[in-house]
C-alpha cells in the first residue's frame, strides 16, 4: 500500500532527488528567495503603536500599548503614550489592533511525496505563504517527507531572511523497521545529525532501537517526537517511551494503549486490515472507549507519571475532525479560492493515498469519532489542568486539512476541549516554544526575544474565527449588512514585516492560475479526441 511509502524518508546518505527519484516522484521546485514585495525589515527600529498585547504567557490582554523592536528583537514594550517615535523609526499605527506572539506549529508538513500521485505535489512557496498568513513564524517539520536535504535547505534559507516563510525546526525520519539495532539506530541518529537535523521522529519500530534513538538523541542534544502506530504500539506505547526519554508524543496513539485495564492488545475485529486505511482509522475511532475511564485510578497514574516525565502531548485534533463529520472538512469554505485542485484531488478517497481513506464513511462511524473526541479532549484537557504542557500542531495536507487555516482550526477544537481562549494562546506559542527548546528567544511578547508578532485587527480572545484567512462573517446591525471580520493583518518574523493579506492574495493567485491551467488542459485533450 502507498499509506506505508507515503510516509517513507530518505535515509543520511541520501539526496532529497534521489530519494524522489526512488519513488517516481517529482519534486516540487525550492521556494524562490524573497522578494521586496513580499516583506519589508528587519530595521533599525520597528514601533507598533497603540496595540493591544496577549504576551503568550496566560496573562489577560493589557493596552494600549507601545512595542519597540531593534532589528530583529524586541527592544522595549510600554503603555502607549510613554514612548515618543524616533527620527527614521519604521511605523505601524496598531491602534485598536491585538499583538500576539508569532505562532508555532509543531507538527506540520512542507508537502508529501504522496501528493504526487494525484497532480503536482504542492510548491513549498504555497505553503509558506499559508503559514504566514495565519501568523505561524515557527514551525517543526516533523519527519523531513519531503527529503532531509531539501528541507534542511530550506530551513537554512529561512534563518536567512531569504525566504518568504517561517522559520522552520527540521525532524528526520527514523526509517522504523529498517533498522531495528540499537547500534544502528545510534548510527542513524548520528549520521542525521551531522547532516543538519534538530530532531527525530519515530513511528513503528522496535523498543530496543527507540530506546537507542531517544539515548543518542539526548546526548547530541537533539529533539525527540512518536507517532506511535499500531505496528510498534504494542511493544512501545506512549508511556514506554516518556520513560525512555521522548519528549512528545504526536495525536493520541499510544496513550489509550497505556490506558488499558482489561487487554494488553486493542480490540481488531477478525478481519481487520492496517494497510487498509478505512479500516484503520474506522477502529482508531473506537479505541478510547477501551481504556481506562476519566477520573479512574489508571487514569491518574499514567496522567500524572507523563506530566511528572515533562511530557508534551500534541494532540492535533483537527487531522483528524473529518472523521466526526465529513462532510464539513471536505467542503470547508476555503477550500474553493485556496486549495489547489492536485491538493483536493489529494483529499479525495483513493486507496493510493495517505489519509484519503472515507471509502465508505457512515454514520456510526462519525457517532464513534464523536465519543473518541469527547474522551480525548477529556484527558487533554485534564493533563492541561493538572499542570502537563500541550502544545499546538496541525498535521495539514492530509485528510481536507488545508495549511493555516487548520491550524486556527486546531485554537478552536482546544477551546472545545475546555481550554480557555488564553490558555488556548499560550499551547500556540510558550508551549511550543519550550518544546522545542526555543523559550528564550521566542514564544511569548518580552523584551529581548524575537520579533516575532502577530498584528490583528479583530480580538481572538473572544474569537478565534477573527484569524481565519477567510474572516469571519457576522451581521453588522447598524446597516443590516453581512460582513466579514478579521484575518491576520501582518505577520512579524524575525523583526521582518510581511502583510499577511497580500501573502494569502498570492495564493488565491497560485490557485486560480492552477486551475485555469488544469481547464486549459483539459480543453486542448477534449479537441484532440473530438479530431481523431
Amino acid at each position: 500500500m502507498w499509506a506505508s511509502v507515503a510516509f517513507a524518508a530518505p535515509d543520511a546518505g541520501e539526496e532529497a532527488q534521489a530519494f524522489a527519484e526512488r519513488l517516481g516522484i517529482q519534486l516540487p521546485d525550492p521556494a524562490p528567495d524573497r522578494r521586496a514585495s513580499d516583506g519589508r525589515g528587519p530595521f533599525a527600529r520597528l514601533e507598533i503603536h497603540g496595540v493591544m498585547l496577549i504576551d503568550g504567557r496566560g496573562s489577560p490582554p493589557r493596552g494600549p500599548m507601545t512595542i519597540i523592536v531593534e532589528d530583529d528583537r524586541i527592544a522595549s514594550i510600554l503603555p502607549a503614550g510613554q514612548v515618543e517615535s524616533a527620527s527614521g523609526a519604521e511605523v505601524i499605527d496598531a491602534a485598536g489592533m491585538y499583538a500576539l506572539p508569532g505562532f508555532i506549529d509543531v507538527h506540520g508538513h512542507i508537502g508529501s511525496p504522496g501528493q504526487g500521485l494525484a497532480g503536482p505535489i504542492t510548491p513549498p512557496e504555497y505553503v509558506f505563504k499559508l503559514w504566514l498568513g495565519h501568523g505561524i513564524t515557527t514551525v517543526r517539520e516533523v519527519g523531513a517527507l519531503m527529503g532531509l536535504d531539501w528541507t534542511l535547505a530550506h530551513k537554512r534559507r529561512s534563518a536567512e531572511g531569504r525566504l518568504t516563510a517561517p522559520r522552520l525546526v527540521v525532524y528526520a525520519m527514523f526509517p522504523g523497521e529498517a533498522v531495528v539495532d540499537e547500534a544502528g539506530a545510534r548510527r542513524w541518529v548520528r549520521a542525521v545529525h551531522k547532516k543538519g537535523a534538530d530532531g527525530v521522529k519515530l513511528r513503528g519500530t522496535t523498543s530496543a532501537a527507540a530506546q537507542a534513538v531517544y539515548a543518542e538523541a539526548q546526548r547530541l542534544g537533539m529533539g525527540t517526537a512518536n507517532h506511535h502506530d499500531q505496528r510498534g504500539v504494542y511493544q512501545v506505547n506512549v508511556l514506554d517511551s516518556a520513560r525512555m526519554g521522548l519528549d512528545s508524543m504526536e495525536h493520541w496513539y499510544g496513550l489509550p494503549e497505556a490506558l488499558f485495564t482489561d487487554r494488553t492488545i486493542q480490540d481488531y475485529p477478525p478481519d481487520y486490515n492496517y494497510s487498509d486505511e478505512q479500516w484503520r482509522f474506522g477502529q482508531a475511532g473506537r479505541l478510547w472507549r477501551q481504556a481506562a475511564p476519566p477520573g479512574s485510578a489508571k487514569w491518574r497514574l499514567v496522567r500524572d507519571e507523563l506530566i511528572d516525565l515533562d511530557f508534551t502531548l500534541v494532540p492535533t485534533f483537527t487531522i483528524y475532525e473529518a472523521n466526526r463529520d465529513v462532510v464539513r472538512a471536505r467542503d470547508a469554505e476555503w477550500h474553493e479560492a485556496y486549495t489547489l485542485p492536485a491538493l483536493q484531488r489529494f483529499f479525495m478517497p483513493d486507496p493510493r493515498l495517505h489519509g484519503s481513506y472515507h471509502f465508505d464513511w457512515t454514520t456510526a462511524d462519525e457517532v464513534a469519532w464523536r465519543d473518541n473526541f469527547r474522551i480525548w479532549m477529556h484527558f487533554v484537557n485534564d493533563y492541561k489542568n493538572q499542570g502537563g504542557r500541550v502544545a499546538t500542531g496541525s498535521d495539514s495536507g492530509f485528510i481536507f486539512k488545508l495549511y493555516g487555516f487548520d491550524y486556527v482550526r486546531e485554537l478552536e477544537l482546544l477551546q472545545e476541549a475546555g481550554f480557555h481562549p488564553l490558555e488556548v494562546i499560550q499551547a500556540a506559542t510558550l508551549n511550543g516554544a519550550e518544546l522545542i527548546g526555543m523559550d528564550e528567544d521566542i514564544g511569548s511578547l518580552l523584551p529581548g526575544k524575537k520579533a516575532d508578532i502577530v498584528l490583528v485587527e479583530e480580538n481572538p480572545v473572544s474569537n478565534f474565527k477573527v484569524l481565519y484567512g477567510t474572516g469571519h462573517m457576522r451581521l453588522n446591525r447598524d446597516d443590516n449588512q453581512l460582513e466579514r471580520v478579521g484575518g491576520v493583518r501582518y505577520t512579524i518574523k524575525d523583526g521582518i514585516v510581511f502583510d499577511a493579506q497580500r501573502l494569502l492574495a498570492d495564493v488565491r493567485e497560485m490557485v486560480a492560475s492552477a486551475k485555469q491551467k488544469e481547464t486549459k488542459q483539459k480543453e486542448t485533450k477534449q479537441r484532440e479526441a473530438a479530431s481523431r
